[in-house]
């Protein structure tokens, strides 16, 4: 029952990655800036600090997701009232708007699947999938932590083989 379990997570993530790829196509921006602002759309508003925490990326990577996603209309910064230093990004509504309506469908039906589903099997899957962000995030980590090591390593050595 693992097995099958793990498959259909893979079968599920690997079917929204492609549909990701072919909204962020439509949209004209990269699948990993639409996956940025969506966590934006899910925040309201955000930091850059926080994108980068919630997303695993690092700052500078951050920087240029905001800048597309400024140039291509989808999100803008603004200086926060109280304290000018910080930056909020927000969505621009009607340019996700656009969005939202090719996510509709697919929301729609998610939506009448999960009507099935009782108060408690749905807290078990709210909690599983936050377990399997976090285990996610955690394996973002680990893998930018060994290719650090590498890029490290074959500056100390640059003739030896990747």
């Amino acid at each position: 029952m693992l097995e099958e379990l793990e498959h259909a997570i893979r079968r599920s993530s690997g079917l929204g990655a492609i549909f990701s790829q072919a909204v962020a196509d439509h949209a004209g921006i990269s699948s990993s800036d639409l996956e940025c602002l969506d966590f934006i759309i899910l925040e309201g508003r955000v930091t850059a600090g926080r994108l980068a925490e919630a997303t695993g990326l690092t700052s500078g990577a951050i920087t240029g997701v905001l800048d597309r996603l400024e140039k291509a209309g989808y999100a803008r910064r603004e200086r926060d009232e109280q304290d000018r230093r910080k930056v909020w990004v927000i969505p621009v509504p009607d340019a996700t708007a656009h969005l939202r309506q090719l996510y509709e469908k697919l929301h729609r039906v998610t939506l009448k699947d999960w009507e099935r589903y009782s108060e408690t099997e749905l807290k078990l899957l709210v909690g599983f999938m936050n377990r399997g962000y976090e285990a996610m995030r955690a394996a973002i980590q680990e893998l930018k932590t060994k290719q650090d090591a590498g890029s490290q390593k074959r500056a100390r050595n640059p003739g030896a083989p990747r």
